[in-house]
């Protein structure tokens, strides 16, 4: 019996995330910052200009779900605020101070942090950024669930007596 184990995709992108983040908090504890990883797309939206959490949405691959959960986080940390913009039907995300002064902080990190992506492509020999940007493109094209149900009706094709 072969007891190797055969890593499904979803498996190996946790895992590979896992051993990002884990690096990630190691500098973060060595700069001596109580922070969370999962902060940064959204310190890096407002940063660049973003102003509400659709804008921040927009500027990254992250569910508005899961951006606005992030901001009440970063909200009850004090590093961020909300305000009303003019129109009234929105409020606005801003920086505080402490958000600010963080945000400075980690500008070298996230700049150390792009050469150490780059360091990792030239290490496997792919742009593994692009090649999971290409992933997500064709997945928001045609979902996993219909790639599986399309390979599940291609098996039973080729084995229609095989349950």
């Amino acid at each position: 019996m072969n007891t190797r184990h055969n890593p499904g995709l979803g498996e190996l992108l946790r895992y590979v995330n896992e051993l990002v983040e884990q690096g990630a908090e190691e500098h973060y504890r060595a700069m001596s910052l109580r922070y969370r990883p999962r902060y940064t797309p959204v310190l890096r939206a407002l940063h660049a200009g973003a102003q509400t959490v659709t804008d921040v949405t927009e500027r990254t691959h992250l569910t508005q779900g899961a951006i606005s959960q992030t901001v009440a986080l970063l909200e009850a940390d004090g590093l961020i605020a909300r305000h009303a913009l003019d129109d009234g039907r929105k409020s606005a995300l801003r920086l505080t101070p402490a958000g600010r002064a963080l945000v400075r902080k980690l500008e070298r990190h996230w700049a150390a942090t792009f050469a150490a992506i780059d360091s990792l492509e030239q290490d496997i020999g792919y742009p593994l950024r692009r090649v999971l940007e290409a992933a997500a493109g064709a997945l928001e094209r045609e979902g996993f669930a219909a790639r599986v149900a399309a390979a599940q009706a291609a098996l039973q094709q080729e084995n229609p007596h095989v349950d």
